[in-house]
């Protein structure tokens, strides 16, 4: 039975990052907001299945490790591991509760009305919210904004019964660690589960259709990821073409490849990407555009082709990022309120948290090369780095491309807080910061930022062999 008309001015559809971003500014501007979420906890798949969950599980698991005088002490000690991972997951529910009690605190704070049901329009301005109980809300709105996001891509020759075959959302439902693994697929997702189950002790096997991981990333970053999985027992198989995976009915995971080879498995994670999540909103009521990838079709302001409904997020697709998805609905409500969201940024690091963690932005050294003369690269090896050797942690290395003019075209960082140095980079190559940048400025000392001036001094080097920049600093 449908209640009576609330009315609103702004109605946020998904309560993750975008739509989360795209209430507060909405609500910070004075109107009156309502976020509808479709599960319990609101956060959407970043906070419960996502970003915080499998980020959350990877610190707990190199907290493990590093509890311990050597890594490789635990390669003959997986009991330290195995059938503990309960615990592990609890830690990590912990985190997920504390990030949900601060997301319901902010929007308290700002008024945000926050409803619990499934969404779906009526018509362009009208929104049915159909409860757990049965019964159903309906709201009006001035501007609506659909950040829905997405949800695991299941292919058809993978039979995924969350039990024995998961999928990237599930796969945090596992009650004990398996003896083995299969990851289907090559890209963030998959290489950041690989990774960390390895480090679990796991015999993981990475298979891709791909002949390499991670195939957007400088190989730098790429070689050391592989090398570093497979000391840690990891196996890769590229350029893999699997016909079939499900479960023999027994006690095995069994795939199947086109040679007609057999790969058994105690467990398999699919991670084959994300698809946008578009079921039962019946967005055609709203005669909103959707393109041939089932993704919300928009403006660089988030506008669909109804001019007062918006979308952000994984919704309208790539880059598909929390960060991204955070300012996309940030920028849609700045367009709906008529307030200046300021310049778009163009240069948006990628942060990859896999063991070892890496980071980046701006052109790896193939890109620079195919567009540039002259290129040169400069390095720091954490293992040279005091740094490194206070924290037990020497595998790292950050990469500067640098062009024969001195200026810095890209940062490429592997180890230690990969993710959280990139930005020092990213800064730098905002403002066209050449290697005299670096090398000119102190750093603090021991710190993994000092590798900044290491790499510059790197390329300096390499510039003056080369015969450019002869005013470069020694």
């Amino acid at each position: 039975m449908s209640k009576q008309h609330t009315t609103v001015e702004v109605f946020v559809i998904g309560s993750g990052p975008a739509g989360q971003k795209a209430a507060v500014q909405a609500a910070k501007a004075g109107k009156r907001v309502a976020i509808c979420e479709e599960g319990r906890e609101i956060g959407g798949a970043c906070v419960h299945h996502g970003t915080i969950p499998s980020k959350a599980l990877r610190e707990r698991t190199m907290e493990r490790y590093r509890a311990v005088e050597r890594f490789d002490e635990l390669k003959g000690r997986p009991q330290l591991f195995r059938g503990g991972v309960g615990e592990l997951i609890g830690e990590m529910t912990g985190v997920i509760r504390a990030h949900d009690k601060y997301m319901k605190e902010q929007l308290e704070r700002n008024n945000i009305e926050l409803v619990h049901g499934r969404a779906s329009f009526e018509d362009p301005h009208t929104i049915r919210v159909r409860h757990t109980n049965g019964e159903a809300s309906v709201y009006r709105a001035d501007y609506v904004v659909i950040a829905t996001g997405s949800k695991p891509r299941m292919p058809d020759n993978v039979a995924i019964d969350h039990e024995h075959i998961y999928d990237s959302d599930s796969v945090l439902a596992l009650s004990y660690l398996p003896q083995t693994m299969l990851v289907l697929g090559g890209g963030v997702i998959a290489c950041e589960y690989a990774s960390i189950f390895a480090m679990l002790g796991v015999q993981v096997t990475l298979v891709d259709r791909y002949p390499r991981p991670l195939g957007f990333l400088d190989s730098d970053l790429t070689d050391r990821f592989l090398a570093y999985f497979e000391r840690h027992g990891g196996v890769f198989i590229g350029e893999a073409n699997v016909t079939d995976v499900r479960f023999d009915g027994i006690s095995q995971v069994e795939t199947t490849f086109a040679d007609g080879s057999l790969l058994r498995t105690d467990k398999a994670l699919c991670a084959l990407g994300r698809i946008s999540q578009l079921q039962g909103l019946r967005i055609e009521n709203a005669g909103v555009e959707v393109n041939e990838r089932q993704l919300v079709s928009v403006n660089e302001a988030g506008r669909t082709n109804v001019a007062h409904i918006y979308a952000a997020g994984d919704v309208v697709g790539p880059p598909s990022l929390a960060s991204a998805s955070m300012e996309q609905g940030r920028r849609a409500a700045c367009d709906f309120l008529g307030l200046d969201p300021g310049r778009v940024g163009e240069l948006m690091p990628s942060g990859i948290y896999a063991v070892p963690e890496m980071g980046c932005v701006g052109l790896t050294e193939a890109q620079a090369r195919e567009k540039f003369d002259g290129v040169v690269v400069g390095y720091a090896y954490f293992g040279e780095i005091a740094r490194g050797h206070i924290a037990q942690s020497q595998e790292g290395m950050l990469k500067l491309v640098v062009g024969a003019d001195g200026r810095v075209l890209g940062v490429h960082i592997v180890g230690a807080f990969a993710t959280e140095l990139v930005h020092i980079g990213q800064m730098g190559l905002i403002h066209d910061a050449t290697i005299d940048t670096y090398i000119e400025n102190i750093f603090n000392f021991p710190t993994y930022a000092e590798s900044y001036r290491v790499a510059a001094l790197d390329a300096a080097a390499a510039l003056r062999r080369a015969g450019g920049r002869a005013e470069a600093v020694a």
